[in-house]
C-alpha cells in the first residue's frame, strides 16, 4: 500500500491507497517542533485504528511546504517503516510543465494539485486551493502550469482580524444567514465569508478572461465545501486533490 503525507503549515494530510482506492485518510495539525518519535506515535495509532500496520504500506510519497518537517518525517519513514519516500520537489517528473518565472518558488503542493487536477480533469482548469493561504492554480490543456495568484486564507484573515482589532472577538466559520449582519459576529460572518466567496468569484473571471476561455474550477482544502456552496464558478469539490497527485506522482517516478 502507498501512504501519501501533504505537510502544510497548518495541517498535514496523510491517505493510504490500495490501489487506486484511497482507504483511508486522516489530518493532524503541523507542529514543527514534534518529533519524529511523537509523529510516529500518533501515526501508528491512526494506522491501526484502520487494521493497518507498517507492514501494510511499502510505498510513501509526500510533499511539504514545511522543510523542517520534511527531514522530520524522512526521518520517521526511514526508522519506522524501513521506507525512504518520494519527496516532490524541484526535478521531480510530476506530469505538469512548469512555466513561471523561477519554478522552483512554487510550493510542492501547489504543483502536485496541478498534477492531478490534469490528469483527473483534462484541461484548462483552475484549481482553488483553501487553506491556510487562498491559491489560484492555473493549468493548460496540454498540461502547462502557467502560474496563479495567492491570497490570506479565509481562517488566517478572520484570526488576524481578531488579533488585530481589540473589540473583534474570534469568529466561527460557517455559512452567514444574509449579507447584513445585524449584531458584530454576524457582520464579521458576513465579511469573511461572502468576502472570499466574491474573491474566489472574482479571480476566476480575471483568470478566464486572460486564458480567453472558460475553464473546469476545481476547489480543494479545509474550506472549500463552505465557499463552493455560495457560488456557482466552482464545478467541483475533490478534498483529496492533493493525496491523488500524490498518488499519481509517485508511480511516475518509482513504477
Amino acid at each position: 500500500m502507498l501512504l501519501t503525507i501533504d505537510v502544510g503549515n497548518t495541517d498535514t494530510t496523510l491517505g493510504v491507497f490500495d490501489g487506486d482506492k484511497l482507504r483511508a485518510s486522516w489530518h493532524l495539525a503541523t507542529v514543527i517542533h514534534r518529533m519524529a518519535d511523537e509523529y510516529a506515535a500518533l501515526l501508528l495509532d491512526l494506522l491501526r485504528h484502520q487494521d493497518l500496520d507498517t507492514t501494510d504500506i511499502d510505498k510513501v510519497a509526500m510533499c511539504s511546504v514545511v522543510p523542517p518537517l520534511t527531514a522530520t518525517f524522512e526521518a520517521l519513514f526511514q526508522r519506522y517503516f524501513g521506507i525512504s519516500p518520494l519527496v516532490v520537489e524541484a526535478g521531480t517528473k510530476t506530469g505538469v510543465r512548469i512555466l513561471m518565472d523561477n519554478p522552483r518558488e512554487v510550493g510542492a503542493d501547489r504543483i502536485v494539485n496541478a498534477a492531478a487536477a490534469h490528469h483527473l480533469y483534462s484541461g484548462p482548469v483552475i484549481v482553488v486551493d483553501l487553506g491556510t493561504a487562498t491559491t489560484f492554480d492555473t493549468v493548460s490543456k496540454d498540461g502547462e502550469y502557467l502560474g496563479g495568484a495567492i491570497a490570506p486564507g479565509i481562517a488566517t484573515a478572520a484570526e488576524t482580524m481578531f488579533q488585530r482589532a481589540a473589540m473583534l472577538p474570534r469568529i466561527e466559520l460557517v455559512r452567514p444567514k444574509q449579507a447584513i449582519g445585524t449584531n458584530t459576529i454576524a457582520a464579521m460572518q458576513s465579511g469573511t465569508v461572502f468576502g472570499y466567496v466574491g474573491l474566489v468569484e472574482g479571480m476566476v473571471a480575471r483568470i478566464q478572461k486572460e486564458l480567453g476561455q472558460k475553464t473546469k474550477v476545481v476547489a480543494t482544502g479545509g474550506y472549500a465545501e463552505l465557499i463552493a456552496g455560495e457560488t456557482d464558478v466552482i464545478d467541483v469539490v475533490n478534498p483529496d486533490l492533493t493525496l491523488i497527485g500524490l498518488r499519481l506522482i509517485y508511480f511516475m517516478n518509482r513504477a
